[in-house]
């Protein structure tokens, strides 16, 4: 079930990039588990593919999600989009082919000698998407998940793969296995993913009715250019503490601050932590043309809300004898409303901020402030 550090390591991985009319942010952290086990790749313009063709306009974007290790989820973001695309299926099916390529992939892992041997027994959730003039085809693998937008709302999202739903219960409980405390014989908290091989040994039934499952869930959506805003791959870790509408709801007023991608993505890790989450985190933004652009009136709200938080903490410390962090962050949650804090995000969105101004007002105190 994972083992967790005594404080998280903070330290991220960040990248930006453009192509094809897209561009897209990306973030990573380790945060309190043990070791960093997701993994991520982001392309833009796929080369020569079907028959030849050249497949320079179409962009793909992946998640994954690693379990008991970082082997696997490592590979995979090395190796899929490859093992897809060199599929005959590929050529003639774009959905076959990225069916056919989770599954050679999963069939060719095996062969791994850290695998083989059984020394490395990791697995990895996968969520990508393919990127096409015209559509866009997303497949998802375990519980990492792909969200749309469209006006700050979510208008499509992939369904997460837990043992408990019906159809995955069955098919576990057909193999031999059972579901426990929600979890694949009461240890594995996923029913498809990549590797787990330990999950895949019994006799006498196929590659996708194993206890655990490798077959992805694919969906395609025709592109609407003038109204959708963004698409946002991302691992449990963000998932766990922010819905689909608060994260749609939080990058929509982003965006209507700032153009950074890459900064907006690191932002959405560290709301993340502040809001609770115990797992590695990470984040691939995609943006369209019907994303919001800063505006002057965005940003002027941005500024009222630091000033007004300025204010409220020194108002605050004032009312009494050496007052502690922790009982301005006691103070400010009651009063989220009335301070119009990023919806979506809350007062874990501006914790950074209110952490400076506090250790400006009050020095003495600077090194017993903790976030966590």
């Amino acid at each position: 079930m994972g083992a967790f550090l005594e404080k998280p390591k903070t330290d991220k991985y960040t990248e930006h990039g453009a192509g094809n009319g897209l561009r897209y942010g990306v973030a990573s952290m380790q945060g309190w588990r043990v070791e960093m086990e997701d993994a991520h790749r982001a392309v833009t313009g796929l080369g020569d593919g079907m028959e030849g063709s050249s497949l320079n306009d179409w962009s793909y974007f992946a998640v994954f999600d690693g379990h008991a290790g970082a082997k696997v989820s490592a590979h995979c973001a090395e190796h899929l989009l490859e093992c897809i695309m060199q599929t005959e299926e590929f050529r003639e099916d774009v959905t076959k082919g990225i069916h056919s390529g989770f599954l050679r992939l999963d069939d060719t892992m095996r062969s791994l000698p850290e695998i083989s041997s059984g020394e490395d027994k990791s697995g990895s959730t996968a969520v990508c998407a393919f990127i096409s003039p015209k559509q866009i085809f997303i497949a998802n693998c375990g519980d990492s998940r792909a969200v749309i937008s469209r006006e700050g709302r979510t208008v499509f999202s992939t369904r997460d793969h837990k043992p408990g739903l019906p159809q995955e219960r069955e098919r576990i409980q057909k193999a031999g296995g059972s579901v426990l405390i929600q979890r694949v014989n009461g240890s594995l908290a996923v029913s498809r993913a990549l590797g787990d091989y330990d999950y895949k040994k019994v006799i006498g039934v196929g590659q996708c009715e194993q206890l655990v499952s490798p077959e992805p869930e694919i969906f395609v959506r025709d592109r609407e250019d003038n109204a959708d805003e963004f698409l946002v791959l991302a691992c449990d870790g963000v998932w766990d503490v922010m819905s689909n509408y608060d994260l749609c709801q939080y990058i929509h007023s982003r965006l209507q601050v700032t153009d950074d991608l890459e900064a907006i993505a690191s932002q959405v890790i560290d709301t993340c932590l502040y809001k609770g989450s115990r797992d590695n985190m990470s984040i691939v933004l995609v943006v369209f043309d019907g994303a919001p652009s800063p505006c002057v009136e965005a940003i002027q709200r941005e500024q009222h809300l630091e000033q007004c938080l300025e204010r409220r903490v020194k108002e605050i410390v004032e009312q009494g004898d050496k007052v502690e962090f922790h009982h301005v962050i006691e103070k400010l949650e009651k009063e989220d409303v009335q301070l119009g804090l990023p919806p979506g995000g809350g007062l874990a969105a501006k914790l950074p901020y209110i952490v400076t101004i506090f250790k400006k007002i009050c020095p003495e105190q600077a090194d017993s402030v903790c976030l966590i």
